[in-house]
């Protein structure tokens, strides 16, 4: 019978995507794991992979599509043997149970968790009290066991859950999958972690950072009519919000509104980390590209701060939390969200463990995630979560600035220009550099003497950045 595809949702709060290209057309066929297409959501454009084989039928909605709304149909796919015309004209708005979709996200944290709550298509799942089918029992049953594999046979797994299990040493194949057609999904691995039993693929922390804005709180914005009465007519022309804007505008309403900011400044001087910068990298050695010699690395200012954050963020513990209605969520490692500006918007790619990694590794990280970024190549992975983040303004000569939390973060720094200013050193006054940086933070997570602890670690390390190396 016809396997209907369906547009997947590619983060926790998504609603609708741009369809932005197909890379299969009519007739053609496809294996599980080939990318079909590409989807535009606010941050980033991700490949979708098939789940089933078969021969694509009909393609319902064109490339270029914007505002598709998630589990609507997108194509259909004529299963093998099936004649592709009777699958064209079979095919229906709503995947049947058992044709949920066939497209999958080729690597998404957040795609995984609609995929556990949905099954991806937008199947319905029975109500509370109702009674399962005898084949949704009988399906049930099968996954309890890890199916048997043959040897060499490919296992089916999200690529968050291939890492997932490679981390914790867990071999996949001894698992069975929860996701669509079998598929291992995150949550099969944190189970297998956990002694076998199946935790919720969405964390506390996540639930909470998607939920909406309590309307109690929300403020009452004008509506588009009373907003363009105030301008004369002609002189000015409407541009529509994207979805990026659209987050953004968003997440910036929940946040200012329902997480009670306190700031926190302190001036910090650089001249110590600017001459350990210039002596790290004048001592790179070098390697072999395409246009020559090149460095291994070359550190910023920002890789630095990045470190700093993160080594005061180890000192200083209970500041490595988030904010839940329920528990305090402690963070075990420091993985330290950058905003990198991109055209329309702004995104955080991570640096994950940064406690933990070099200066140089960080850095190198932090290049191919902006270059990425800007070219809107991330993974949903890469820019979803996070322990805190760094704002870093001062290549524009802005001299200190508060930012605005980004939940589930209970922190983040903003970080101003370095500039020469006069410093009171033994009773004289001498020329230092010095950089002003302003601690938000979230006073339900983190109160005003733990956020100066957190504070004053930064200014330390920064102060004093040998440390930093060993």
């Amino acid at each position: 019978m016809p396997i209907n595809i369906t547009m997947p949702a590619l983060s926790p709060t998504m609603e609708e995507g741009n369809l932005a290209k197909w890379l299969v057309k009519e007739g053609d066929k496809v294996a599980p794991g080939d990318v079909i297409a590409e989807i535009e959501t606010d941050k980033a454009t991700m490949e979708v992979e098939a789940v089933d084989e078969g021969t694509v039928a009909k393609i319902v909605v064109p490339a270029g599509t914007e505002g598709v709304k998630v589990n609507s149909l997108i194509a259909i796919l004529a299963a093998e043997g099936e004649d592709a015309s009777a699958a064209a004209a079979g095919g229906s708005d709503a995947a049947s149970p058992q044709s949920a979709s066939a497209s999958q996200p080729a690597s998404t944290k957040s795609g995984e968790d609609a995929a556990t709550k949905s099954g991806y298509g937008g199947s319905a799942t029975p109500a509370a009290g109702s009674e399962k089918p005898a084949e949704a029992t009988k399906n049930e049953a099968a996954r309890a066991t890890p199916p048997a594999r043959s040897e060499g046979e490919r296992v089916f797994a999200s690529p968050l859950a291939r890492r997932l299990a490679k981390d914790a040493g867990i071999d996949l194949a001894s698992l069975s999958g929860s996701g669509p057609r079998g598929r291992i999904v995150k949550a099969d691995v944190e189970g297998a972690g956990k002694g076998g039993a199946v935790q919720p693929a969405t964390s506390a922390a996540q639930t909470d950072a998607a939920a909406p804005v309590t309307p109690a709180l929300a403020p009452k914005a004008m509506s588009d009519e009373a907003v363009l009465k105030l301008f004369e007519q002609g002189s000015y022309e409407l541009v529509p919000h994207d979805n990026m804007r659209k987050t953004i505008a968003r997440r910036l309403v929940e946040a200012k509104t329902t997480i009670p900011h306190f700031y926190l400044t302190v001036d910090c001087e650089l001249d110590a980390l600017l001459a350990l910068r210039q002596q790290l990298n004048a001592a790179a050695p070098m390697k072999k590209t395409d246009k020559g010699d090149a460095p291994l690395y070359k550190l910023s200012v920002n890789d630095m701060i990045i470190k700093a954050m993160a080594l005061a963020l180890r000192d200083v513990p209970t500041a490595n939390a988030s904010w839940t209605e329920t528990n305090m969520v402690m963070h075990k490692h420091a993985d330290v969200g950058v905003a990198v500006s991109i055209p329309g918007g702004l995104i955080t790619p991570i640096i994950r463990r940064a406690e933990e990694k070099s200066l140089s590794t960080i850095s190198n990280e932090m290049k191919d995630l902006a270059a990425r970024a800007r070219s809107r190549k991330l993974k949903p992975e890469e820019y979803q979560g996070g322990t805190t983040a760094v704002s870093n303004l001062g290549m524009f000569g802005i001299k200190d600035f508060s930012a605005v939390i980004n939940p589930p973060h209970a922190t983040i720094l903003a970080i101003g220009a370095g500039e020469e200013r006069p410093v009171v050193k033994g009773g004289e006054i001498k020329v230092a550099t010095v950089m002003s940086v302003t601690l938000s933070t979230d006073h339900r997570a983190v109160d005003g003497a733990l956020g100066a602890e957190l504070i004053g670690a930064f200014k330390r390390h920064i102060e004093n950045p040998l440390g930093m190396l060993v």
